[in-house]
Formats: C-alpha cells, sequence, structure tokens
C-alpha cells in the first residue's frame, strides 16, 4: 500500500503516474527556476473563482492550496506504508489550470523511507521554501502569512488521515500521523505558526480567505470572527 492506499484518504492524496493528454502539467522544477508564468495564471483563476480584486488574497490561498497537496502525496504513504514517493521538483508536474486540489503527476518511481527527516527536506526544503519565494514575486504575500498556510496545510492532512484511520480500524496509521506532525512542526519556520500541533489546530496567523466576497472564516483560523461579522462561519480552505 504506497499512493493508492493513501489516495482513497481523498483527493489532495492521490498523485497520477502518468501525464494527463492534453493537460498543462510542468515540472515545479521549472517554477521554482523563475518560469512564474504557470503560478500567474493559477493566481489569476483563484482570483476569479473567488471574485476577488486583492491579489494577495488569491495567491495565499492558491498557495495553501498546493501547500496541502503537497504535504499529503507524501505523509499520505508515509504514513500507510513507512515510505513516500520521492518528490524531486524535477519529476513532479502540476496543472495550474486544474481545480482544486491542485492536479500533480509524478514521472518517477522512485520512494524514500517515511521519516520526518526525509519528508521535511522533500517538501518543506525541497518544495515550500522555493515555492513561497515564487508566491511572493507575484503576490507580495508575507512570509510568516505563508508559513502559516504550510502549518494550517500540515495540520489539515495529518487530520484527514487521523480521521481516515479512525474509521478504518488503524490505530497504528492514527500513531504514525501524530507522531510525524508532531516532528515536522518542531521546526523553527513550522513551530510557531500555530497551536496544538494536533488536529485541533489553530493559526496564529491569517490566510485572508474572509477578505473574499461572501466569505467566512476558515476552520483553524486566529480570528474568532470575520472581521466585521458578528458569526465564525464559512468553510476550511
Amino acid at each position: 500500500m504506497e499512493q493508492a492506499g493513501a489516495a482513497s484518504v481523498g483527493g489532495f492524496f492521490a498523485l497520477r503516474r502518468t501525464p494527463v493528454p492534453g493537460g498543462a502539467h510542468r515540472p515545479l522544477a521549472l517554477l521554482y527556476a523563475g518560469e512564474t508564468a504557470p503560478l500567474t495564471a493559477r493566481i489569476d483563476t483563484v482570483a476569479a473563482r473567488l471574485r476577488t480584486p486583492e491579489r494577495r488574497v488569491a495567491a495565499s490561498v492558491a498557495h495553501l492550496g498546493l501547500a496541502a497537496r503537497l504535504w499529503s502525496t507524501a505523509l499520505g504513504p508515509a504514513v500507510l506504508s513507512g515510505r513516500f514517493p520521492d518528490l524531486s521538483p524535477a519529476a513532479l508536474h502540476w496543472d495550474p489550470q486544474h481545480s482544486a486540489p491542485d492536479d500533480l503527476w509524478l514521472d518517477s518511481a522512485d520512494t524514500l523511507p517515511g521519516t520526518a527527516d526525509r519528508i521535511r527536506e522533500c517538501v518543506q526544503y525541497g518544495h515550500l521554501v522555493p515555492l513561497a519565494e515564487a508566491v511572493r514575486r507575484d503576490g507580495h504575500v508575507a512570509p510568516r502569512l505563508l508559513w502559516g498556510n504550510a502549518g494550517s496545510a500540515l495540520a489539515g492532512a495529518t487530520r484527514e488521515l487521523i480521521t481516515w484511520a479512525r474509521t478504518h480500524h488503524r490505530p497504528d496509521a492514527a500513531h504514525r500521523a501524530r507522531t510525524l506532525a508532531a516532528e515536522l512542526f518542531d521546526h523553527p519556520d513550522l513551530r510557531t505558526t500555530g497551536a496544538p500541533h494536533t488536529p485541533a489546530f489553530r493559526r496564529a496567523s491569517c490566510c485572508l480567505y474572509y477578505r473574499c466576497p461572501g466569505a467566512g472564516l476558515c476552520g483553524d483560523c486566529v480570528f474568532d470572527r470575520r472581521p466585521g461579522s458578528r458569526s465564525r462561519t464559512g468553510p476550511s480552505t
């Protein structure tokens, strides 16, 4: 059980192994190296769907969605099988035209030990650091907010895995998910993004989704209520 089993957790955990005919997939390595047109197009799409005139809001939401995919495609198989795909930016292809969850396919069959250190090296250092730099070039989003997105995405993936484990009577998987999450959060860039470092995670920053027309608060938002309103409502992003 590796990626096929992880995909049963939910759409954010699925990872294609073959390209999609007619798709617009590009290696994420190109984005990190400066080919920002696909990211610009993705942020434009998110802005249109959310009906927000604020580019930094769309940039943050787009970043959060991709961060969630990156954590999930590593954590899922690591928790369920003890190994995860080698998500090298050169081999991991992303389609910016696809709606959430972002569509990814991997041009590699290599796997890595499912330890927190290897996941951190692959996802946090290999993807989230250069992805944040690319987003900031386009959307001028604060680094603290982007790390908050990374923490929120990590907590969200952990929450989904624990829910799956309970439903499928897999206490071993739930324990593994909690252990990996705790180790991954034990890093200066993630430690202060929110607390507790469990499925009950609550952010120390806001992803800005509430600023979209008609939007409420995310489930882990730092705010108790939407600024300017009296209630805490809205879908999780």
